[in-house]
């Protein structure tokens, strides 16, 4: 394994000296997406997505990428907890999920467990992008249920105009006492040679909360058996403290037909994980932090070559990862150990007519290993290796879209004796038909397969992170989905509008189911295999009310809701309920004014192993300013969760013990000159 992962770093140098043209991501209009092989028109998009940049990317960023997307449409979040929150994409979570940063895997273990944090800094974030659906196959069978990829500068892509250009961003959070700041700094050393450098520190107290802790239940549990200290507890989460620090550097060369560049960064980040209180008597707390320490090494190449291919991209990326759990006294409680590495080489097709495309290959590995009281999970090996293909035809008013990718996966626990491959086959195609100036109507058929992950086959053992002893199955078949999806998409003279509804139906779905059994003081959950069916709908709206002077009065609404069931078995779990927002605010040059209003409604359909969540209202407000010429700089206020209401998300497996963020005020400033 060591000798494979210096072999591939060692054929990684050679890509580095090529040339490939300036492609400015981060300066990319939110109609454009990045997250493709080419740069997509999102209007040609047969799934939904979603973009974050500039101001709006400001606003919504927290100190985790869960946190931070909660608001687009058809995501939630984990919520395990302010330190520990991955995205939830149409319901899909985990293994059917994949976080990406600049088009490449994040290295950590937050599939294996909620309670473990993605590697990935928001902090230093230009632009993020969520594609939901099919269109996300491109990117790896476990992105079934869609991809999150968030672009920085640490591989610049331009050759500053300054002597020294610099972008930092500063941010106090009044609901956890987070104090937050982040720097960039990139300075060309020549004509076509950049140096860049960066850095962001973060550290908050407990996180308060809007009325009490413990959900209603547990509230009336533990003061029927006289733990009245907990019943009323409320205020403040314990142990949800963090203290988080990265740095990186590098160096990248831009010219006339390409650019090449690689960085190398370090992570380091201390927090604690929500007490799961007892509310038996003489029950005992668990109270766990996490020291979790990556370092990581990126690369990045694109070379315009001219003819039938026009473009060639190359990505590469490593990174050594662990993290330890940390009980009160200090003591290691468990370890977890995983080496990552992934490369994508990339053929961008020249434009001819009509047809458009590109291919590609991809090659992951990750060696896991957790050692210590909880190692649920023996050490296993994960080689994957993947070709794609995108092709585009543009007949004008109708266009049509063809995608494939077949994968190999083969998954190994030398411990256990066992060594499994996959071969799996995805193939999606769909239409888009011009119905009237700016509106499009799309339709993509889909079938998908993924292989089982190496928790899914390989688990046996006690687990923390979900309170469950977790059993696996190394026979497991692969995953199976059929999929259809919808799409409309318009806009004019003072609107926007966007709504997809999609279906999928699966065969040999992977899900956990509770046995009724109890192993190590754990309720036993054993991972199976059954048929599925998931359908829903998204959409937003955006409309120009009014123009005042030089502001526009704008109105925006967006919703949600997905129905999952493991058929013959019942509703699967841990899935978000129907959500509304509504905003509306003022636009100018140099300022904005917003206020806006989410609903989320409750939760009643349940697996026999969880509890209801009521709905709830949050009611924010936020104000902008840019104070100097040419909107460098701005200056961000907003009040969020004005009412300091208590909110649980569904989705968690920790809502019953940690609500949401109550009433938090929050004041950023970003700056680049």
């Amino acid at each position: 394994m060591r000798n494979l992962f210096g072999m591939l770093l060692l054929l990684a140098g050679p890509a580095l000296a090529e040339e490939a043209p300036p492609s400015l991501h981060e300066d990319a209009p939110a109609d454009i997406i990045v997250t493709a092989p080419y740069l997509r028109d999102r209007a040609d998009l047969l799934s939904g997505v979603s973009v974050l940049t500039g101001t709006q990317l400001l606003a919504a960023i927290r100190p985790t990428i869960g946190d931070t997307l909660a608001r687009q449409p058809g995501v939630s979040s984990t919520s395990f907890g302010p330190n520990a929150s991955r995205p939830v994409l149409r319901g899909f979570q985990g293994e059917r999920i994949r976080v990406l940063t600049d088009g490449i895997g994040s290295f950590d273990v937050s599939n294996t467990s909620v309670d473990h944090a993605v590697v990935i800094n928001p902090l230093l974030a230009d632009r993020v992008e969520v594609i939901r659906g099919p269109a996300s196959l491109l990117y790896g069978s476990a992105a079934i249920g869609g991809v999150v990829n968030v672009t920085d500068k640490r591989i610049p892509r331009e050759v500053p105009r300054e002597a020294v250009h610099v972008d930092g961003q500063a941010t106090y959070g009044s609901a956890a006492e987070e104090r937050s700041g982040g720097l960039s700094v990139d300075v060309p050393l020549s004509a076509t040679l950049v140096a860049h450098v960066d850095g962001s520190y973060l550290k908050t107290g407990d996180l308060r909360v809007g009325g009490f802790v413990l959900s209603p239940a547990l509230r009336a549990q533990a003061a029927a058996n006289g733990l009245d200290d907990l019943a009323t507890l409320r205020g403040r989460v314990p142990n949800t403290a963090a203290r988080t620090w990265d740095v990186a550097g590098g160096l990248s060369f831009v010219g006339d037909s390409g650019n090449a560049g690689f960085t190398v960064s370090h992570y380091d980040s201390l927090y604690g994980v929500p007490i799961r209180f007892g509310v038996e008597p003489d029950a005992e707390a668990e109270e766990v932090r996490l020291k979790m320490r990556q370092t990581r090494v990126d690369a990045r190449a694109e070379v315009e070559t001219g003819g039938f291919i026009e473009r060639v991209k190359f990505r590469f990326g490593f990174a050594d990862y662990r993290h330890s759990e940390i009980d009160p006294e200090g003591a290691i409680g468990t370890t977890f150990l995983n080496k990552g590495l992934e490369g994508r080489l990339e053929l961008v097709q020249a434009e001819r007519g009509i047809w458009r495309g590109a291919s590609g290959v991809q090659l992951f590995i990750r060696d896991f290993e957790a050692v210590g009281d909880e190692a649920f999970v023996p050490r296993n090996e994960t080689v994957q290796f993947g070709l794609f293909t995108l092709q585009e035809l543009d007949f004008g008013g109708v266009k049509a879209e063809f995608g494939g990718r077949y994968e190999r996966t083969t998954a190994s626990a030398n411990s256990l004796n066992v060594r499994r491959t996959f071969d799996a086959l995805s193939g999606s195609a769909g239409l888009s038909v011009g119905l009237m100036e700016g509106w499009r109507l799309g339709v993509n058929l889909s079938r998908s397969e993924r292989a089982p992950a190496g928790e899914e086959l390989f688990a046996n053992g006690p687990h923390a992170g979900t309170q469950a002893f977790e059993i696996g199955n190394p026979a497991f078949e692969t995953e199976r989905s059929t999929g259809v999806e919808a799409v409309l998409r318009g806009k004019g003279t003072g609107y926007r509008f966007e709504a997809s509804a999609f279906w999928n139906r699966f065969s040999n779905y992977i899900y956990e189911d509770a046995t009724g059994e109890v192993e190590d003081d754990l309720p036993v959950f054993l991972y199976r295999q059954a048929r599925a069916r998931y359908y829903g709908v998204e959409g937003e709206l955006s409309v120009t009310l009014a123009q005042l002077g030089t502001a526009a009065i704008n109105a925006d609404v967006l919703g949600d809701y997905v129905h999952a069931e493991v058929l013959d078995v019942g509703p699967a779990p841990r899935i978000p309920p129907y959500r509304l927002l509504g905003g509306l605010e003022a636009v100018a040059d140099r300022w904005s004014v917003r206020a806006e209003v989410e609903h989320v409604g409750a939760q009643r359909r349940v697996t026999a192993f969880e509890t209801e969540t009521q709905g709830f209202t949050l009611v924010n407000a936020s104000a902008s300013w840019r104070p100097f010429d040419g909107n460098r700089t701005t200056l961000l206020l907003s009040a969020n969760n004005i009412f300091d209401v208590e909110a649980r998300r569904h989705a968690s497996f920790l809502k019953d013990y940690a609500p949401l963020s109550g009433r938090d005020v929050r004041l950023t400033l970003r700056f680049s000159y």
